[in-house]
């Protein structure tokens, strides 16, 4: 039996008054005047079928009884339709099928939702039945366009001679900055397996043994709080090479993502991506990931507002903190009540007020200008190209806070003004990122990125003596202010691996334990290796133009690490916990 001999959304023209076999779901059905009007979805798109009671009374008759979601088989002919009659909204918008047969093949509850595109159904709900959500076109199309980016992907990266490997899933834990997720062992009591939080050991030691050229659709698995654009599970595409400078990589990779997007999208993206340090991205633009579509930046005003009498500012020069200014341009149109949100708004990332000037034809004006001389105002206006309409915003803090407040603020402002061009893809790689950190709260130094990173050679003789000043030789690839991808140059010289484990905090027998089998491989002849991880799902949804992942994952877990509609995690049998050898505490 043959259930179709057409797609319902990709009729055309050259098929008018041709016989054609449809199955799908009833989408929508009106009744006009004995005439029955189906659009008949399957997951091409739709079209219209007709059951007309002059063409054939039995098939119309059943036609009656049909309803939303109903699975049905149908024969007619194609035929066009009347000039009034036509939809220029749909690809088959001038065609319909006049039906003559008909088979009802299954029927189906009313739907807890319509499943339509532009839904205000809450996620929750759609996520618990999601495979009725994945039958609205918007949602099909995130994921087909997903697995046509994956496989865009793995064209290009076979065709440049990469290797797609499996690296595994069941492996040891090594710690790489979140919590692993953790398998017990039932064979060997009290062990346990970790799940990746990337294949980052396994992809160097396949360049140890030779490979070159190494790829893998890889999933990854981090057990930290969750937020909007998080997942416990999720996807990259990574990446690793031997023998390559950290400007070949990049020049093969940014070829790599052009052409993945002019094959789906058929969009030219201008290379090469430009390249920005990461002092310069933190100073402009207060982010390691600068959204770059508009141009507006942060400005050192702190030799300006020197010998102010503003406390704040007062405090922020006597501490050696940092003093930055954000001119919205034409910021005249935001209101008191804007500006009050800012500052509620900038106060979650620690600042404790938000400083703020409007520039008229009279100068600056805010409850503040009285703690400001007319040389320091004239100073002021000079250091941010303030004009007549702009909206200075300022703070004065620590650099971390200062940053981080204004970074976000800039988004906001830039929201509210409408300075943000939905059409642009702007990519840039951030370079120059510190090798380290240190963490106040444990009082040790952190790895940036991962342990494994190489500081650029320049910087090696200050690994010991001055860490903080260590540049990695990494890179960031930033798309419209998100990361999408990351990597770096590998150590790989077992005397620089163990200098940077001692700098870490990581004793001889703890990196032994950790990391012992890619230590023992560094010794036999590691090549110069360097990669990168490009992460699927943030990918996809920015140029889906989607404000989350979950809705470019077939079967995404909420913010709280859950399944509505597989309801996992869940609790699991005794007779399960006692053959792995665990026991519940109460």
């Amino acid at each position: 039996m043959r259930f179709k001999t057409a797609n319902n959304g990709t009729i055309t023209k050259a098929q008018v008054n041709e016989r054609v076999k449809l199955s799908g779901w009833v989408l929508r059905r009106r009744d006009h005047g004995g005439v029955i009007f189906i659009d008949l979805r399957d997951r091409t798109g739709f079209v219209q079928i007709v059951f007309n009671p002059e063409i054939d009374k039995e098939a119309h008759s059943k036609a009656q009884d049909l309803r939303n979601e109903y699975v049905i088989s149908v024969e007619g002919v194609v035929k066009l339709r009347d000039d009034n009659m036509i939809n220029t909204k749909i690809p088959t918008g001038e065609l319909e099928v006049m039906i003559d047969k008909f088979e009802l093949l299954n029927t189906s509850e009313t739907p807890p939702f319509i499943l339509e595109d532009n839904t205000d159904t809450n996620e929750d709900i759609r996520l618990k039945y999601r495979y009725l959500d994945l039958r609205r076109p918007e949602a099909f199309d995130n994921i087909y366009k997903r697995h046509l980016i994956v496989s865009a992907f793995r064209h290009h990266l076979n065709k440049l001679g990469f290797i797609d490997v499996e690296t595994p899933i069941l492996n040891k834990s090594t710690p790489e900055g979140a919590r692993d997720f953790l398998v017990p062992s039932r064979l060997t009591a009290g062990d346990f397996y970790a799940l990746p939080q990337s294949p980052q050991i396994f992809k160097q030691i396949l360049m140890i043994a030779g490979f070159e050229k190494y790829y893998q659709v890889a999933k990854c698995f981090r057990d930290e709080d969750l937020r909007a654009d998080r997942q416990p599970e999720f996807t990259q595409v990574d990446i690793e090479t031997s023998f390559l400078s950290t400007d070949e990589y990049l020049t093969l990779i940014e070829g790599i993502m052009v052409n993945v997007i002019k094959d789906v999208y058929n969009i030219d993206v201008p290379s090469p991506f430009p390249r920005m340090q990461y002092k310069d991205a933190m100073d402009q633009y207060g982010s390691d990931k600068p959204d770059t579509r508009f141009d507006l930046k942060l400005i050192n005003v702190e030799e300006a507002v020197e010998g102010c009498d503003f406390q704040v500012f007062k405090n922020a020069i006597e501490n050696k903190f940092t003093i930055r200014c954000l001119n919205a341009k034409g910021g005249e149109v935001l209101s008191r009540k804007d500006i009050d949100d800012f500052t509620k708004y900038v106060s979650i990332f620690g600042a404790k007020g938000l400083a703020w000037m409007r520039v008229t034809e009279n100068g600056l004006e805010s409850n503040i200008v009285k703690f400001f001389n007319e040389e320091i105002q004239a100073k002021i206006i000079k250091a941010t190209n303030a004009e007549k309409g702009d909206l200075l915003f300022f703070v004065g803090d620590t650099p971390k806070v200062t940053f981080d407040a204004l970074g976000n603020l800039r988004l906001r402002v830039a929201e509210k003004l409408n300075l943000i061009d939905e059409n642009k893809l702007n990519f840039l790689w951030v370079v120059g990122f510190p090798l380290f950190e240190y963490d106040n709260k444990e009082g040790r130094y952190t790895s940036t990125h991962h342990p494994f990173t190489a500081p650029v050679p320049e910087d090696l003789d200050k690994l010991e003596s001055d860490p903080l000043s260590v540049r990695s030789d990494t890179y960031d690839c930033v798309l419209n202010g998100n990361e999408v991808a990351g990597g770096g140059q590998r150590i790989y010289d077992s005397a620089v691996q163990s200098r940077a484990f001692s700098i870490l905090g990581i004793d001889k027998e703890t990196a032994e334990t950790r990391f012992g089998f890619l230590l023992d491989a560094l010794k036999y002849g590691a090549p110069p290796m360097c990669g990168y991880a490009l992460g699927v799902d943030r990918f996809v949804m920015l140029l889906q133009k989607k404000s989350s992942i979950r809705d470019v994952i077939a079967f995404p877990k909420t913010q709280k690490g859950q399944c509505p509609m597989s309801e996992c995690p869940s609790k699991v049998e005794d007779s399960q916990l006692e053959e792995l050898n665990l026991k519940l505490i109460e």
